[in-house]
C-alpha cells in the first residue's frame, strides 16, 4: 500500500545537465528521451572564479544601488571603491556599512575621475541613466547600467554609439536574460516544443504599498540634504518635491513608470527566450485605479505588441499587464502559447503544457452545424467522414507535461554580475548589451507614448528607429 501510494504520487527527478550562463555557449541538455518525467530539477554547477581585481564605484545608493552592490560583492575579485548618491542620508549609510573611510561624493563626476575605478553601476533615477552611462564610458569605465537603459527612445542610439567609441563592456540590468531557467524555455520553444509560436502574455502584478513605489520618505528631506537642484539638472525646473525625488518611478519627468520599471523586464525576458528583435507597433493604455498619491504614471497598465515573422519565428502578438492592485496578490508569468502547447515562465521555474490539435477535422459532437441538416444529408457525410479518417487521426496526440525547477538558492542575478564582470575581463559578450537593452527598452517607453498620445506607435526593431 505505501508503494502503490507512492507511485500514484510520485515525481521523477530528472538531472538534466551542467550548464553554464550561456545557453548558446554550453546548451542544457535536451529533452529527449523522458516520457515518463513528470518533474526535473535544472542543475546548476557554475564555478566562479576571478583572474584580476575590479574595483567597483555606485552612482545612485538607493534601493536598487544596496541591493546590486551587495550580489556584485558576491562575485569573487570584485571590491568597492566608491559610492555616489545625492541624498546625504545615504551616504552617510554607506560609511555605516563600509567604513569612514570609504569615498563618498555626491558628483558622479568626481567618482568617474578616481583613477582606481575600473567600472560604475548606474543605479539612479530613469532620467540619469544616459547621461552618465556616456559620461562614463568617455572616462574608460565599463558600465552595468540599470534598466531602462534609457529615459527617451531619442537616447538609445546615442548610448550604443558611445559603448562602440570607448571599447569598454556595457551591461543593461535585467537579470533574467542570464536565468538558466531563461535559457532552458529559450532552447525548448526553439527545438519546436509546443509548435509554431503565435502569443505571449506577460504578466507582472503586485499589491502592496512598497511593491507600488510608495517607499518610505526620510524625516530630513529637504532641498538640501537632496541636493535637488543637481537633481533636476537632467529635467526642466521643478520646485522641491520628496515623492518626486525617493518615488521617481511613479512621476514622468523622472521616471518611467511601470513601462520603465517592469513591462521592460517582460520585454528583455521575452525577446531572449524567443530571439526577437522587438515588435513593429505597439499601442497601450492604462488607468488610476488605487494608488491616488499624486503620481502621473498609471497603475494599472496593458499593451498590445505585434512581432513581425523572422527567420527567428514566426509572427506573434504580445500582451503585456501590470497591475499594482491586483488581487491575486501578485505574480511574474511569461506564457509563451504555441499551435500545441505553452511554456509558462515563473521566477526561474518552467511549466509545460501540451494540447495537440488531432489530424482530422471535427464533425459532428458539440458546437458543430452537422445536427442541423437533413437526417439523410447527416448520415452520408458522417459515412464520408468514417471513410477519410481514421480512428487514430481523429485522437488528439497526448505529451506529458513537464516542470523545470532551478535549484533552491539559485540566484539569476548573481549570474548577471557574474556574466558582466567576465566580460570586463575577458572581453567576451556581455549578455545584455546597449543593442539588446535598447530594444527592450523602446517597447517599453512607446508604451508610455501611447499612454499619453492614444496612438498606436510604430517602431522599426531591425534598425531601432521609429517610424
Amino acid at each position: 500500500m505505501k508503494n502503490d501510494s507512492l507511485n500514484s504520487r510520485r515525481k521523477f527527478l530528472q538531472q538534466i545537465g551542467v550548464t553554464s550562463f550561456l545557453a548558446a555557449a554550453s546548451p542544457l541538455s535536451s529533452l529527449a528521451a523522458s516520457a515518463n518525467a513528470e518533474e526535473r530539477m535544472l542543475i546548476y554547477n557554475r564555478k566562479i572564479s576571478s583572474n584580476d581585481t575590479i574595483r567597483i564605484g555606485v552612482i545612485g545608493y538607493g534601493i536598487q544601488g544596496h541591493n546590486d552592490l551587495k550580489t556584485a560583492l558576491k562575485v569573487p575579485g570584485v571590491e568597492l571603491a566608491g559610492i555616489c548618491d545625492l541624498y546625504t542620508g545615504r551616504l552617510e549609510n554607506a560609511r555605516e556599512e563600509f567604513g569612514k573611510e570609504l569615498y563618498t561624493t555626491i558628483n558622479y563626476k568626481d567618482l568617474l575621475d578616481k583613477k582606481d575605478i575600473d567600472a560604475v553601476l548606474i543605479c539612479t533615477t530613469d532620467v540619469w541613466h544616459a547621461r552618465i552611462t556616456i559620461d562614463a564610458l568617455a572616462k574608460g569605465k565599463h558600465v552595468y547600467c540599470e534598466k531602462p537603459m534609457v529615459y527617451k527612445i531619442s537616447e538609445g542610439v546615442p548610448v550604443i554609439e558611445a559603448v562602440k567609441k570607448s571599447g569598454k563592456v556595457l551591461q543593461v540590468g535585467s537579470q533574467r536574460v542570464s536565468s538558466i531557467g531563461y535559457a532552458k524555455a529559450k532552447e525548448l520553444l526553439a527545438a519546436g516544443e509546443i509548435g509554431e509560436l503565435n502569443m505571449v502574455n506577460a504578466v507582472y502584478d503586485r499589491q502592496s504599498s512598497i511593491g507600488a513605489w510608495e517607499y518610505t520618505i526620510p524625516k530630513d528631506a529637504d532641498a538640501m540634504t537632496t541636493n535637488w537642484d543637481t537633481f533636476i539638472e537632467a529635467t526642466a525646473k521643478m520646485e522641491f518635491d520628496a515623492k518626486k525625488f525617493f518615488w521617481w518611478r511613479a512621476f514622468k519627468e523622472v521616471g518611467t513608470g511601470v513601462a520603465g520599471d517592469l513591462f521592460v523586464h517582460l520585454l528583455s525576458g521575452s525577446h531572449f527566450i524567443t530571439n526577437s528583435y522587438g515588435p513593429e507597433n505597439i499601442y497601450s493604455t492604462g488607468q488610476f485605479s488605487y494608488w491616488n498619491d499624486g503620481r502621473n504614471l498609471p497603475d494599472v497598465m496593458s499593451g498590445v505588441l505585434q512581432y513581425p515573422k523572422t527567420k527567428e519565428h514566426a509572427a506573434f502578438l504580445m500582451t503585456l499587464q501590470v497591475n499594482f492592485i491586483s488581487g491575486t496578490g501578485g505574480q511574474e508569468i511569461i506564457r509563451l502559447v504555441g499551435s500545441e502547447g505553452l511554456i509558462e515562465v515563473a521566477g526561474n521555474n518552467i511549466t509545460i503544457k501540451h494540447s495537440i490539435m488531432p489530424e482530422a477535422p471535427g464533425i459532428g459532437g458539440g458546437g458543430d452545424s452537422l445536427f442541423t441538416f437533413s437526417k439523410s444529408i447527416q448520415e452520408e457525410m458522417q459515412k464520408e467522414y468514417d471513410a477519410k479518417w481514421t480512428l487514430d487521426q481523429r485522437k488528439r496526440k497526448t505529451k506529458e507535461d513537464i516542470i523545470f525547477k532551478a535549484p533552491i538558492g539559485y540566484n539569476a542575478n548573481l549570474d548577471h554580475f557574474t556574466n558582466f564582470f567576465d566580460s570586463v575581463r575577458t572581453g567576451k559578450p556581455v549578455t545584455e548589451d546597449a543593442v539588446f537593452g535598447f530594444r527592450a527598452a523602446a517597447p517599453a517607453l512607446a508604451c508610455n507614448e501611447s499612454y499619453f498620445s492614444k496612438k498606436i506607435i510604430k517602431w522599426d526593431p531591425v534598425n531601432m528607429k521609429l517610424r
